[in-house]
């Protein structure tokens, strides 16, 4: 009955949620594919902040509340990754467009 409550007290922010889901989604699916690369690196720009908000959040959790320490940790590694991955996949297309030096 608990998570009733919850719902219906935060009913406009999980609309807000969905919709920005939505949003999002119809924003990413028509974006021209040579734009994947600035589009990446503010994706990365924007994981880079999510991981520094992840670790202040994990400095002031109490000791005890290992549900804040556990999503707060989850939150630092999928953000790394999210972030490496980003520069990796923005690496490897930046060097299609490089000049291969021919050995004569």
């Amino acid at each position: 009955m608990n998570i009733l409550h919850w719902i219906f007290t935060n009913q406009q922010i999980i609309y807000i949620v969905i919709l920005m889901i939505f949003v999002g989604i119809e924003v990413i699916g028509r974006v021209p594919s040579v734009l994947h690369t600035p589009l990446m690196s503010g994706a990365n720009a924007i994981h880079g902040v999510v991981v520094i908000g992840a670790i202040i959040i994990m400095g002031k959790a109490e000791p005890g509340n290992y549900l804040a320490l556990a999503l707060g940790f989850l939150a630092v590694i999928l953000g790394t990754l999210n972030v490496v991955g980003g520069f990796v996949v923005t690496d490897r297309m930046l060097e299609m467009f490089k000049v291969k030096k021919k050995n004569v």
